[in-house]
């Protein structure tokens, strides 16, 4: 009777998903084969796990050769699909980007609504060993996934296209692959395989419900399968619904403050303009806060809004009645200017997303062709997602325009700039202007088809597989206009008082912005003016991918440790990316925004390759197993020509169950489509951007307060003074040109990396029940003439910030300043970077039989020695390791315990604290000296340093019937929020911006798995 209840709610459940808001549940539970192997191979640390089964033999993930055993060299790290529901995760993106896969590397997600991320807002990348997702490569049932998500730069598979429901396992190769896959995969391999025996039709729903009850995250899917000895057919539908989480939907967001220390032992914001706890440090210009409800005005004469006395100001906010030398208005400095608006609270924390996925596959095997298996998969997503963007709008009102009162008409505030008709700026309103929107729709498909079966010699087998990627994508943004903001600002009177636009008579739709007011300045805009200046601009993205490849492999004769085997093959690709941003990005009008022309390209390569594995000798004494893999491979590029990168690896087992292993390869990168053919990007930076303007240090009652300066801003200063610039008085009064373009035209080239690592594995039989599975890992990457992209803003910030400043040297070489003080500065991709990454792995496994039930505990561990890079050859290589965002020292923990029909697990991942991040920012990169004042200013006045970080979980799941699962669980148990640091890296609240957080809090899950 009650598991007879427990199915009717379960299955109540389910249905009450579907009938309000659409969700998909990832169920797929491992078959029961599957879970009752051999516990003695499971415990080979989950690093030997079957990628394909072909035949009677199967394929692993970094291999071409098939073997009959679950063995392979090189580590593999392996999530199974009742892992991924156990753990609460709810799509297969989810679980790539945690740190069971990522090891502690930060991952693109939707945290990043309000920034611009290769693929577009909404895409979620994969890039392992801090390597970033271009050096990353994703396979779907080892084949490899095609770039997809919207604008040129479409540089990476998005996460968002796999299909979750029918997914079987996940494994991961963090090692350099390229000699194997070819291009990408210079960080390592993931591999998403789908399971190839369902049967029947399986209905799965789940739901994350966050405790603060925003961002509820929906989906339901069905799974289904038939077929015969001859004739297979299985495939997957799901829908997915995550809902907005909000900057006012949690309390960590809710008062971002600068968080200045008085000394080290004090709290954060102890030395902040306003008293600990005050409100008015909430949302201020250091963190959260933009100028709203302000007038700029050339400067002069008026009463201090918070000292209430006469000063120089150039900065006011309407206040009627007021007297002094500007009446109606008040002086504000830095701190007492307004700069919250509640409106800009609706921005997404984390952004929403809808996705849409069918999964097909199917086989029939027939006697002809060597037995040979006809095939083919289909995948087909949408994903329709969105987001809001806070926007501030400045009004800039012309010298001896009618919009201006008579007392503020002759003022010069600013020179000429794109939207004020070649004439000075007498008057700038910062106003807020409220929520825009944008949004993206991204169509993937992906088809392949082939043939497989036995070839001419025997124990041979052949494989030719073509197959094709569509991505279609549409990106929309409302947005400013140049022209049109200029043709507002540009009015005439007539003689009754009637204003217009002087171009009316070219542009008869023009609305001619409104006086200057109190009402305007505080964000009260005409409804005709708002509709007038803000367009719905709308780009398209079109990505296409070809493959062909034919590859065989079989026996060449044998040895005493067995066959030795061999597979070559060839491969044929091709890509071309057509995006066309809107007509005013291509022109040029965007105000505010960044501008860009089409990005077109098209690229090809033809690569053969070959493996081959050599069992020397086993069960001999102290040689249990003997044995080497090697790999080449030749590849030639349209773009940049050929190559050949290669891989060996080797295994010594001494006797059952304790041996050695290691490898050595060199792997490449191809420069992407986007990256080679970027739209030469134009645009324009205000002027305030100027790293030098008087505006970005603070002031007090109008005047110059150096006292205040952060240790950044003495720097700048004392940089922007040793050319002459006074930061003290110079207002920059120009827009900053910036231009960014693709690498094809300047010789971008492909990256290369060499990858090396050595392991041992203990693994010995205890007992018939008990199983014990260790493995340590040392791995070694250098990535050389990596591909940058070097962007506008970071180009400006780390050439005035320089320790080591010099106008004509690193980042200063892409800055140009003019005898006028006109600012142009020129990014895009270049090959200037090396990286290097080291470190170790440790993965454990135990299992036992305890009190009638089977007690599981995984653990995996990395701890990284080095994580250094540098951008110029004249540069050191900087080490990172350790410090903020860089963990150096990564744990996941898992306990499981099975007894009858349920199961209980619970889960810690954890990363530890950061230390040296001053010593790190504050260190020349030219010469490798440490600017020690700086470095003991920041670590006594700002914190920039975070504790060790956990994070808990805990499920149940309940097999309560052959056909009916439950799972019940909490995500991040004990409501764990992100550390907290001083406003000097980026941060989301006063917590940085890292995908590592839970942004979330508390979640609770249940997911049901019905079959018919």
């Amino acid at each position: 009777m009650k598991k007879s209840r427990l199915l009717i709610a379960g299955s109540a459940f389910s249905l009450a998903l579907l009938s309000t808001v659409p969700s998909y549940a990832q169920v797929a539970q491992a078959d029961e084969a599957n879970t009752q192997k051999d516990e003695a191979e499971e415990a080979v640390v989950k690093t030997a796990e079957a990628v394909e089964d072909t035949s009677s033999a199967i394929v692993v993930t970094g291999s071409r050769i098939r073997r009959d055993t679950f063995s392979t060299i090189e580590p593999i790290t392996v999530v199974t699909a009742e892992e991924i529901t156990q753990g609460g995760f709810n799509s297969a993106a989810d679980v790539l980007q945690s740190q069971v896969v990522t090891a502690g590397a930060g991952q693109i997600n939707n945290f990043y609504g309000g920034f611009v991320t290769a693929g577009g807002t909404g895409a979620n990348t994969l890039g392992l060993r801090n390597l970033g997702p271009a050096r990353t490569l994703v396979l779907l049932n080892g084949r490899r996934l095609a770039p997809a998500g919207t604008r040129g730069n479409v540089l990476a598979a998005d996460l968002n296209v796999l299909p979750t429901a029918i997914v079987e396992r996940i494994e991961v190769l963090k090692a350099g692959a390229s000699s194997i896959y070819g291009s990408d995969a210079v960080a390592g391999v993931v591999n998403i395989m789908t399971d190839k025996k369902v049967r029947g039709v399986t209905l799965d729903a789940q739901i994350n419900i966050p405790e603060v009850g925003a961002g509820v995250d929906r989906r339901i899917a069905t799974t289904f399968g038939f077929g015969d000895d001859r004739f297979n057919v299985l495939g997957s539908f799901e829908y997915r619904k995550r809902e907005a989480l909000r900057l006012n939907d949690r309390d960590f967001t809710s008062c971002p403050i600068p968080g200045y220390k008085l000394d080290a032992a004090s709290p954060l914001g102890s030395d902040d303009p306003y008293p600990l706890g005050d409100p008015r440090n909430c949302f201020t210009l250091d963190n959260g806060g933009v100028t709203i409800n302000t007038l700029g005005l050339p400067t002069r004469s008026g009463i201090g809004r918070t000292s209430g006395t006469s000063g120089l100001f150039n900065r006011f906010v309407p206040a009627a009645g007021t007297a002094g030398g500007t009446p109606g208005y008040l002086g504000v400095g830095f701190y007492d200017r307004d700069s919250f608006d509640p409106a800009s609270q609706e921005e997404e924390l984390i952004t929403p997303v809808e996705n849409y996925t069918g999964f097909l596959a199917g086989s029939y095997q027939t006697d002809a062709l060597g037995n040979a298996e006809i095939y083919g998969e289909v995948l087909a997503t949408r994903r329709k997602s969105s987001s809001l963007l806070y926007r501030q709008v400045s009004l800039d009102y012309l010298q001896d325009s009618p919009l201006l009162p008579v007392e503020f008409r002759s003022g010069r505030f600013l020179g000429p700039n794109n939207v004020s008709s070649g004439k000075n700026v007498a008057a700038r309103a910062f106003v807020g202007f409220g929520l825009t929107d944008s949004a993206q729709e991204v169509d993937y498909v992906r088809f392949g088809t082939g043939i497989r079966g036995d070839f001419a010699f025997d124990g041979w087998r052949y494989d030719a597989y073509v197959g094709k990627s569509w991505t279609d994508g549409t990106y929309e943004i409302e947005s400013f206009l140049i022209d049109r903001m200029a043709n507002s600002m540009n009015v005439v009177e007539s003689s009754g008082g009637v204003l217009s636009c002087a171009s009316a008579a070219s542009n008869k739709n023009c609305v001619p912005a409104p006086r200057l007011t109190a009402d305007v300045i505080g964000g009260k805009l005409p409804q005709a003016f708002r509709d007038y200046i803000l367009v719905n601009t709308i780009g398209n993205t079109k990505f296409r991918e070809s493959t062909a490849s034919f590859n065989i492999d079989g026996p060449l004769f044998a040895l005493p440790g067995g066959d030795v085997q061999l597979a070559m093959g060839a491969e044929y690709r091709k890509q071309k990316i057509d995006d066309t941003p809107d007509a005013n990005s291509i022109s040029g009008n965007l105000l505010g925004l960044t501008a860009g022309t089409p990005t077109r390209g098209t690229d090809n390569v033809k690569e053969v390759f070959g493996e081959i594995f050599v069992p020397i000798v086993s069960d001999r004494p102290f040689f249990q197993n003997l044995s080497l893999n090697a790999s080449a491979r030749y590849t030639d590029y349209a773009s940049y020509g050929s190559d050949t990168t290669y891989k060996v690896a080797g295994e010594w087992e001494f006797f059952k169950g304790v041996g050695i292993r290691g490898s050595y390869g060199t792997s490449y990168r191809a420069p992407a489509l986007s990256e080679q053919f970027l739209g030469a990007t134009s645009g324009f930076s205000s002027g305030g951007n100027d790293p030098c303007d008087s505006d970005n240090f603070p002031r007090d009652n109008g005047q110059p307060n150096p006292s205040a300066y952060s240790v950044s801003q003495q720097q700048r200063a004392a940089n922007c003074k040793s050319i002459g610039i006074d930061t003290d008085t110079f207002q920059q009064n120009s827009s900053i040109t910036l231009f960014r373009r693709g690498g094809a035209e300047t010789g971008l080239s492909a990256e290369t990396s060499r990858n090396w690592s050595v392991g041992a594995v203990v693994q010995p039989r205890i007992s018939s029940s008990t199983t014990l599975g260790l493995a340590l890992d040392y791995f070694d990457i250098l990535v050389s003439n990596g591909v940058s992209s070097i962007s506008g803003s970071t180009i400006l910030s780390r050439c005035y910030s320089a320790v080591d400043f010099s106008p004509t040297e690193g980042f200063c070489k892409f800055v140009k300043r003019d005898g006028n003080q006109l600012l142009t500065v020129t990014s895009g991709y270049v090959n200037l970077s090396q990286d290097v990454v080291k470190g170790f792995e440790l993965t454990g496994r135990f299992a036992t039989m305890l009190f009638g039930g089977r007690f599981t505990f995984n653990a995996n561990m990395t701890k990284y020695t080095e994580q250094s890079d540098k951008t110029f050859p004249e540069e050191i290589l900087l080490d990172s390791n350790g410090t903020l965002n860089v963990p150096d020292l990564v744990g996941n923990f898992d306990v499981t315990y099975s007894t009858g029909p349920a199961t209980f697990r619970y889960g810690v991942s954890w990363f530890d604290g950061s230390s040296g991040t001053a010593v790190y920012g504050q260190t020349s990169r030219t010469t490798g000296l440490v600017n020690q004042a700086n470095v003991d200013f920041l670590n006594e006045y700002y914190q920039i340093e975070v504790p060790d970080y956990y994070l808990h979980s805990a499920s149940v799941q309940l097999n309560i019937t052959d056909k009916f699962q439950m799972t019940l669980g909490v995500r991040n148990l004990l409501d764990k929020d992100p550390p907290k640091i001083t406003a000097y890296y980026t941060t989301i609240g006063n917590a940085p911006l890292y995908s590592g957080y839970d942004y979330t809090g508390r979640q609770w899950f249940i997911n049901t798995n019905f079959k018919f």
